[in-house]
């Protein structure tokens, strides 16, 4: 389907000073300009999809700063500002004293033609929550959903912050025949929810960031009363909405179940399990991973459910190809966690990856051995503790101990033996100690980094015999490179344990 945009991006240069207009115009980057950044006292950036870009050497004063207040709508109370009639969002940031100090003066586009790859989905009447991260399209898809529903439907749009249907009274004709509700404060965005069911008979409801435990359950009101609904929330995947306490009850809720000892058995489980507490509110689940790709549960409740119980996670993954056409893929995997391989790291042949590093003999003293070997673990470290300052490469202790000079310290220095004193016994003063000790890079020291290089490493070893070898935990947002790393190799990865300790394991093809 051929994709319309629109952006009236005249309208939000005419708000700006006019040498920081100039400059853009200049760039002749229109179509690429994601936000326009104004704080005082620095100088002015521009932020395009492929980079940024310094728009003025001269620092931004309170003079541009009122130049563009005095153009553009009031703001609400929550700094958002607009231009009437357009999709352009204008936030503030406050000193103390509640003067505006700062600007994010942001793009807004309406993108006709989206809806396609959801459309079956859209028109179906069952409830759909969008996910994804900021900037990737949730807002887009929630008005072309306007826009194709009220063809055929009486739809109500609540906007929080008119960033669905612009600034002003009078709607984006991006929501086509849609009528908009606007929010006074997003704090009663709840009551605006009950309030369109009551007042106004729709058949469909759009909502945009659901992120309150009042509108979670206004949302499940809604639903209970027969109308469609179609919202976004705060998160990634299913994972993530599943972690959240105060939205988790949007996809059903969990709680902690006592079974019995008969049905323990009969599961294979133990007596405390995690079961989901209600029916979801929203019967379909969409993870928006990016603007031509999208991972679909089609059935949330089970998904729900197969998450809970460490089951295979189907999700049904959706894209368009190099030719515009919409493809259609299933795959079954284990907790499912969304990939974005333009993302990823480059694949490195063997004789690429970093090689091992010699292993360091270090005596704690005074300090908690278990946080240390979290923290070499965290930095893919291969360090090994000992119980005699004559074996050691490097003793670690606290400033209060290293105070006293007590024998294991004295003897170290005695010896030549390097001391690593720590200010406090914390997981951060270990990893920055340890990093000093291995002469670690600042590239090094980061958790991600650290965990690709691990996974490479793992790589290596399965490539060259070894069956399997098991990772570190890592939150879900790495844990997804770490797979997509090992798929790149034609290697088989899954996910294991729950969290916080969830790692993944590679395997090679039998």
């Amino acid at each position: 389907m051929q994709h319309k945009i629109t952006d009236d991006l005249a309208a939000l240069l005419n708000v700006l000073p006019t040498h920081l207009r100039d400059a853009l115009d200049k760039t002749n980057q229109g179509d690429d300009l994601l936000e326009v950044v104004l704080d005082l006292g620095r100088t002015p950036e521009a932020r395009f999809t492929n980079g940024e870009l310094t728009l003025s050497e001269t620092e931004v004063t309170s003079e541009d700063i009122d130049y563009v207040v005095e153009r553009i709508g009031q703001f609400t109370d929550d700094n958002r500002a607009g231009i009437e009639r357009t999709l352009h969002r204008i936030s503030a940031i406050r000193n103390r004293q509640g003067d505006i100090v700062g600007l994010t003066c942001r793009v807004g586009r309406a993108v006709y033609g989206t809806i396609d790859i959801l459309q079956d989905i859209i028109e179906s009447g069952e409830n759909i929550l969008l996910l994804g991260r900021p900037g990737v399209g949730k807002t887009t898809l929630l008005r072309e959903a306007a826009r194709v529903l009220a063809e055929k439907k009486r739809v109500i749009v609540v906007d929080t912050s008119n960033e669905i249907a612009g600034d002003g009274d009078i709607p984006h004709p991006a929501i086509g025949r849609a009528r908009r509700m606007q929010v006074a404060t997003p704090s009663f965005q709840h009551e605006v929810m009950i309030e369109a069911v009551e007042n106004h008979m729709p058949e469909v409801v759009i909502i945009d960031e659901i992120g309150r435990e009042l509108e979670a359950e206004a949302a499940r009101t809604i639903a209970e009363r027969g109308v469609q609904l179609v919202g976004t929330a705060h998160g990634n995947t299913l994972d993530n909405l599943l972690m959240n306490p105060t939205l988790r009850d949007l996809v059903g809720g969990i709680d902690s179940v006592t079974l019995s000892d008969e049905e323990a058995r009969r599961r294979g489980t133990q007596k405390t399990v995690l079961e989901r507490r209600a029916p979801p509110t929203f019967d379909v689940l969409v993870e928006i991973q990016d603007r031509q790709t999208v991972a679909l549960h089609p059935d949330v409740a089970r998904a729900v459910d197969a998450f809970l119980r460490d089951r295979p996670l189907s999700a049904e993954i959706r894209y368009r190809d190099e030719q515009g056409k919409i493809q259609i893929e299933t795959t079954t995997v284990s907790k499912r966690e969304p990939i974005e391989a333009a993302s990823l790291p480059e694949r490195l042949e063997p004789d690429e990856l970093p090689p091992s590093r010699k292993t360091v003999r270090l005596y704690p003293y005074g300090i908690s051995q278990n946080r240390l070997r979290q923290a070499a673990s965290n930095l893919q470290l291969p360090m090994r503790l000992v119980d005699d300052v004559q074996k050691a490469n490097a003793l670690m202790t606290l400033k209060s101990f290293y105070r006293k000079r007590p024998q294991p310290v004295a003897e170290a220095e005695r010896l030549g033996v390097p001391v690593y004193v720590l200010r406090s016994n914390t997981l951060g003063q270990m990893e920055s100690s340890l990093a000093d000790i291995f002469e670690l890079s600042p590239e090094e020291t980061d958790p991600f980094s650290s965990a690709m290089r691990e996974a490479q490493e793992a790589i290596r070893k399965v490539r060259m015999g070894a069956r399997s070898v098991e990772l570190s935990p890592q939150a879900s947002s790495i844990r997804r490179y770490q797979h997509e790393m090992a798929r790149r190799y034609n290697l088989i990865s899954h996910s294991r344990g729950r969290e916080p300790r969830r790692r993944v394991r590679i395997y090679r093809e039998q």
